[in-house]
């Protein structure tokens, strides 16, 4: 098994709209591929909550199969066109991708 974590910060305004919605429309966009894209294992959207400490405006915690399953979602053309909407409206990201079994 394979997970990936990433975070995202967002501009202010993009798109033509404010942050909160952008932050919502990447977040349903990233929430409708576990059903496109297989290999998937776990996919959890986490949009910070109100009283809580965050640093990013987004993050999506992940698991794959395995490693080409991770590759084979990298490159599917849904996940893609979410890329493409995330970079139009991102200011920041972090990612880090693991084995657990190597820990």
């Amino acid at each position: 098994m394979i997970k990936h974590i990433v975070a995202w910060n967002f501009a202010d305004e993009a798109e033509g709209v404010d942050k909160a919605t952008n932050v919502a429309l990447v977040a349903d966009a990233l929430r409708a591929l576990p059903a496109v894209v297989p290999g998937i294992v776990d996919f959890e959207v986490i949009v910070p909550q109100p009283g809580l400490d965050n640093t990013f405006d987004l993050a999506l915690y992940s698991a794959f199969a395995d490693t080409g399953a991770l590759q084979a979602y990298a490159v599917h053309p849904e996940h893609q066109k979410v890329v493409a909407l995330i970079g139009a409206r991102r200011t920041g990201r972090a990612v880090i991708d693991y084995d657990p079994a190597a820990l």
